[in-house]
């Protein structure tokens, strides 16, 4: 086998790069809720990971499973380039560590929690690595959702579903997945979206 003859056989041999599955939608979609549920169901063998997001807050033991950081470590990290991706939503500093880039390169799917703004950006860095879902539902179900956290007031929450309208106004995605109904229903929609748009790991 001649020099270039081998090196392409080692290039046959290494696992094609992994899909980022972004996933997105409006607060009160129920994203963090699908995802806990979703992580509970994969096989151990799927090459699916669930990434961890960094918040500058409290964890909450009903909430997502995030990884809490104060202002300070946060901008630390980001200053010292240690995430993946990073935003700021509502007063709150997000990001997604660097190791979601070795996870792909050895050709795992990652699936993030992440933000409508953002997605621009990570159009720019992942291309056609990237599958987007939209999470979403009824402006009546966001509303009665929001409202059930009992964390702002009518006036907060009127304010932040006209931004949702706003921002899903011209919004391409590839997957959609409504979540007005039973949770059970969503989150089968999630896995049924992973086993047909996903290629399994080589």
């Amino acid at each position: 086998m001649t020099g270039s003859a081998a090196k392409q056989d080692r290039s046959n041999d290494r696992p094609r790069p992994g899909r980022l599955v972004y996933v997105i939608g409006p607060s009160g979609a129920g994203k963090d809720t699908i995802l806990r549920h979703v992580e509970t169901q994969l096989p151990l063998d799927a090459g699916i990971v669930i990434a961890r997001r960094y918040i500058t807050r409290p964890s909450d033991r009903d909430g997502e499973h995030h990884i809490p950081v104060s202002r300070a470590a946060f901008d630390d990290i980001r200053r010292l380039d240690g995430f993946s991706m990073s935003w700021e939503s509502h007063g709150l500093g997000y990001g997604i560590g660097r190791d979601i880039l070795g996870c792909l390169g050895s050709g795992l799917t990652v699936v993030v929690n992440g933000s409508r703004e953002h997605l621009p950006v990570v159009q720019r860095d992942f291309g056609e690595r990237l599958l987007t879902v939209l999470v979403t539902a009824s402006r009546e179900t966001l509303a009665a959702r929001l409202s059930q956290r009992n964390r702002e007031t009518e006036r907060e929450i009127a304010a932040r579903l006209e931004r949702a309208e706003l921002l899903q106004r011209d919004l391409v995605t590839d997957v959609v997945i409504r979540n007005d109904g039973e949770l059970s229903t969503a989150v089968e929609a999630f896995m049924h979206m992973l086993a047909e748009k996903v290629q399994p790991c080589a």
